[in-house]
């Protein structure tokens, strides 16, 4: 937090930004990683959640905390046994047999392969149809997690006002949203009968869409502290060299992917909230495997909309549209200039669909960006930090699928076959029926408004008012200016009638007086600059990585 300070102001209270190379900021990424890794579950997890946020974070940042995963050491057999007991009994009488090396382990739980015991399988599974198998992953909360995840939390909390002195007005609310949306999801992470139904609602949304596995819930074996799920195996859906020799095409794995998401966002409302790949996988037929729906979400119908909107707005290509729904959800101030802006979605679009990006239409932006938005233009309210979450960590699995990958491609076609598109022409020609009506309702009130006018301007009745605008403070600088200079003038004058009166300590003061004024007056001249930060594009950054491996 001191060294993010001394960035905006030199000597932390004033003083002008400084400029920190990337090697600096990528130093202080490694060193918070470290940081996070050695206080343990919730800061990992708050570590996973700020990879995805670059309206927080630096791109350095994201870059090196995007590699942060679960590595945490798995808790011991005994105590994970203790809880498991503690939900379901004896695990030799409940279960054929058990591995007691867990297959996956997570910051808030870990994951063991066992076997049903025959006998009981049936009446545990009487809402499962088709061929019941016996092999299952069981879940299992960490032990004491529960008031160890309440006391990091109470140190976030505690930390949160003095993080966001230093920081500006846009990054703190999102700095506040994503502490409250935080808190909320950590919590929602460790119930694990929640998890069970978000699971089985998801599950059900995809039941005759064979394009995917969701693993359903053994609800005998299940409780808070516990989740039995059938066993499902494929590859990791980031081994690309396994996926290869199995023959699977990648790029449709990628289109099923993106539309999977699609369809959960938009059409369905609820959501699995942790893509990253080690919770995909797919099967040797190409059907993608979800894992791990502790971490899940549901969008409200006026988010759906909005983003509907924005999606429709970026398959026309609309880029007023795209501005007008950012600024309508919420994500996008609307004090930023349009022009920049604009100009910004039109390279993001250009990256999305896998163009290459004119290195000086980038350096362009940044120079328009760093010249007229020093206040950061994006924010996100807390309603939207998993939604974002899920684009972002889902854009880079589809582009390790299929670095040539075009989202924008996949979702037109989406919205096209769900009719969205439609939707959008014929509310479009609805509206240009109405601004047609009114216009012509408009052109019948001009004359006599103009005739009237023209009366009162006949019979010299006729007033301006005028109101100016002064959204950049220009008249409070020129104020400051001319009491600084009139401050300074008086300044030096009585330095040099107390120089001449040989009262020195009194020439001395007033002199220094007049310096801090010259200082005051230089400063009122300058203009404010951004702490330099290059953009980075996706799929650039990743040609370049792999040109250099």
């Amino acid at each position: 937090m001191l060294a993010y300070a001394r960035d905006r102001r030199r000597f932390l209270f004033f003083g002008r930004p400084r400029h920190v190379d990337a090697a600096t900021h990528r130093h202080r990424a490694e060193v918070l990683l470290e940081s996070l890794l050695a206080l343990g579950p919730t800061f990992i997890k708050l570590g996973q959640l700020l990879s995805t946020r670059p309206d927080v974070l630096p791109p350095a940042y994201i870059d090196v905390l995007s590699s942060l995963q679960d590595d945490v050491p798995p808790a011991p057999w005994s105590e994970a046994k203790t809880v498991l007991e503690d939900e379901l009994g004896p695990v030799d009488e409940r279960f054929a047999s058990f591995d007691t090396d867990p297959i996956s382990g997570a910051s808030l739980g870990q994951v063991y392969r066992a076997r049903l015991d025959p006998e009981c399988e049936l009446s545990a599974r009487t809402e499962q149809s088709g061929e019941s198998g016996l092999d299952v992953a069981i879940k299992v909360r960490r032990p004491n997690i529960k008031p160890l995840v309440r006391a990091d939390l109470r140190v976030i909390k505690w930390s949160l006002p003095i993080l966001l002195y230093f920081v500006d007005d846009a990054r703190a609310f999102s700095l506040e949203n994503l502490a409250e949306e935080f808190s909320k999801t950590i919590r929602e992470e460790m119930d694990y009968e929640r998890e069970a139904e978000m699971l089985a609602e998801i599950r059900a949304n995809f039941a005759d869409d064979d394009r995917f596995v969701v693993p359903d819930v053994i609800e005998s074996y299940s409780g808070p502290h516990v989740l039995a799920m059938e066993y499902v195996a494929g590859t990791k859906i980031n081994d690309i060299d396994e996926l290869e020799r199995k023959g699977i095409d990648r790029t449709r794995v990628a289109e099923n992917l993106e539309q999977s998401y699609l369809q959960m966002i938009i059409d369905d409302g609820v959501f699995h909230a942790d893509p990253h790949p080690g919770n995909l996988a797919v099967t040797d037929e190409g059907r993608i495997i979800f894992y791990d729906f502790g971490m899940s979400g549901r969008v409200d119908p006026f988010v759906q909309e909005k983003i509907v909107d924005f999606y429709v707005a970026v398959a026309n290509q609309d880029i007023d549209g795209i501005l007008d729904a950012l600024i309508e959800i919420g994500t996008l101030s609307p004090d930023a200039d349009r022009g920049v802006m604009a100009e910004v979605m039109e390279i993001a679009i250009q990256d999305a669909r896998g163009e290459d990006v004119e290195q000086y239409r980038v350096n362009q932006i940044v120079g328009q960006i760093e010249d007229s938005i020093y206040v950061f233009p994006f924010r996100l309210p807390k309603n939207l930090a998993l939604v974002l979450r899920v684009a972002t960590v889902v854009e880079g699995v589809c582009v390790t699928l299929d670095p040539d990958f075009d989202f924008i491609s996949t979702a037109t076609d989406y919205l096209t076959e769900q009719g969205y598109r439609e939707e959008s022409i014929r509310q479009y020609l609805d509206e240009t029926s109405q601004q047609l009506r009114r216009s012509g309702e408009s052109l019948t009130r001009i004359a006599p408004k103009t005739e009237r006018a023209l009366d009162r301007l006949d019979r010299d009745d006729l007033f301006v008012r005028i109101g100016v605008e002064d959204s950049e403070n220009v008249f409070d600088k020129l104020a400051k200016r001319l009491v600084y200079g009139m401050l300074l003038t008086m300044a030096l004058f009585s330095t040099g009638v107390l120089y001449a009166l040989e009262a020195p300590r009194g020439s001395i003061v007033a002199a220094v007086f007049a310096v801090l004024l010259t200082i005051q007056l230089y400063r009122s001249f300058r203009g404010p600059k951004s702490i330099g930060a290059r953009p980075q594009f996706t799929r650039q950054n990743l040609r370049q990585r792999r040109g250099r491996e």
